[in-house]
Parts: structure tokens; sequence; C-alpha cells
């Protein structure tokens, strides 16, 4: 079984799909399609930056979308499943059939949005930490927001012993320094605007959901392994439930490759800039098949 997985933020560069754009017409097309969507020249931020710009999330999210989607409606690949990081899981959502590429654009820019506008309303933080367990960060976190009344919880478990948190600040910088003290390879503070995938988010959440009711999910072609609880599924009602709840919920990375490898993948084809979901199915399984189209 082959499957295809769509990276989120902290893949996009500067000069993102630049070359494709100018070489491949089917690229171009769809870049200059959302363009004109937006109504603003994306792709001029893609190719040419400014580096500030492209990483503001209200920006960050389209582009990755647009690019992924560029090379997934341009080259023959069929998966049996697909899955997404984050904001890749829009794109995973798009490639199954579960809404067009304009609705989904749409609310990629509606999402990026959001967050950004909530990453402002609230003192939110994330950061990374390498070489520990999944329990053990889990409950460090829970003790630092127990006992500074402030939110601090795991975010994203890209892979075995890498781990981001997310929550207030001075809870995250609490819970790193605690993360040093018992030995982690690595606890450093991440250079992101807002507290992804935490309670702090709530604003996006409660208005992303509204903006969810204006679009029509279909069931997938093929199973979609959500972040939420890192399980496939075909059910609209379902995956439209969690996107949503992705906002405020942990990206079960290592979760979805593991049940993806339960469920007979070998192989697993990353689309989109850069190779970070490779380096991480990587650490995770060993044994998959491992290839990236840019």
């Amino acid at each position: 079984m082959k499957a295809v997985v769509f990276p989120g933020q902290g893949s996009q560069y500067v000069g993102m799909a630049s070359e494709r754009y100018h070489a491949e017409p089917a690229v171009r097309k769809i870049i200059d399609q959302a363009d004109e969507i937006l109504g603003f020249s994306l792709s001029n931020i893609m190719f040419e930056g400014p580096e500030e710009i492209l990483r503001q999330t209200e920006y960050t999210q389209p582009a990755l979308y647009v690019h992924s989607m560029a090379l997934y409606q341009t080259i023959a690949i069929i998966p049996d499943c697909v899955a997404g990081h984050s904001l890749g899981e829009f794109s995973a959502l798009t490639a199954a059939g579960v809404f067009s590429f304009e609705e989904g654009l749409k609310l990629v820019r509606l999402r990026g949005q959001l967050m950004q506008a909530a990453g402002k309303q609230s003192s939110g933080a994330m950061g990374a930490v390498i070489g520990l367990e999944n329990d053990i960060v889990t409950q460090i976190c829970k003790k630092i927001s127990d006992e500074s009344n402030e939110t601090v919880l795991p975010a994203n478990f890209n892979s075995k012993g890498q781990i981001v948190i997310s929550g207030h600040s001075n809870a995250v910088i609490l819970a790193l320094n605690s993360f040093k003290k018992i030995g982690a390879k690595m606890a450093l503070p991440l250079a992101v605007s807002g507290a992804f995938h935490s309670p702090l988010m709530q604003s996006a959440y409660d208005e992303f959901k509204l903006g969810l009711e204006r679009v029509s999910f279909h069931d997938a072609n093929v199973p979609v392994y959500s972040n939420v609880d890192a399980k496939p599924s075909k059910s609209a009602k379902k995956l439209k439930n969690n996107i949503l709840q992705q906002i405020l919920k942990p990206v079960l990375w290592t979760q979805t490759i593991e049940h993806m490898v339960s469920d007979g993948v070998k192989e697993v084809v990353e689309l989109g800039p850069g190779k970070v979901l490779q380096g991480l199915v990587k650490r995770i399984d060993r044994s998959l098949q491992l290839s990236g189209i840019q």
C-alpha cells in the first residue's frame, strides 16, 4: 500500500514551487488560479518573499496548500490512503475528493488568518523537545499547568522522542527548563506566532467552525488519516469534525504513521516543499519506503 502525505508549517521557503511554475504549464495554471481566487499575488510571496512575510501564518498556510495541490494535481500518483501534518491535512482532504481545490484554499486562507489573529490575542508560545518519552513530556506539562494556573501541553507528536509543546509563554518556558533538568537532548522555544494546537486557539476555533458550515464535505475517495485520532476515515461528517478539532488538539503524527504501517502501508510519498515529513517518518519506522516530490 502507498500513502501520500502533505507537510505543514515549517516546510515553506522563499522560492517554493518557482522552478516548476516556470517549467510546467499545469503547475502554473493551478498557482495562477490560486492568485485569482485569493485576490492577491500569493505566487509572488512564494517565489520572492520576503521571508518574514512568507513566515506569517496567514500566508504560510495557503502557500503550502497551493504548492502541495499543484504537485498532486499534475502527477500520476494514485494513493491507497492520505494524511497531512496539521495544515497539510487540508491538502489530504482535497486529494481525497472531500472538497474542491477552491473550497480548500478559501478554508486554508481563513484558518491562517484566524490562527494568526488568535496568536496576537494571547501570550502564547511553542517549544521543541527532543529525547524524552511522550508520557514524561505529558506529565510534566500537566504538573506545570496545575501549578501555574496556565496552559502548556503537547501539541505535536512528530516522531519518537520529538515533541512540540504549546501554551502560555511563561508555562512553556517553565516546561522547557524542566525538560532540560531531566536530561532532554534539546528543549528550545520555537519562532512561531501563537500557541497552535492548544486551547489558546479557541477564538480561531469558534470562527472557523462558522466557516466550515458554509462548505459541503463529501465522503473521501480513499481513507484519510486525521491528526486528532491518527485513524483512517472516509466519512464526510467525521472528517469535517476532525479538521475543526485539530485547531485545539495535538497532531498525532507518530501514531498516524504507526497506524498506517499496521494497516499495511509500505511506501510513503511526501508532496510539498522540503523533506520534513520524510525525516519524521524515517525516525518512526525505518522499514517504510520513502520518497518525495517538491
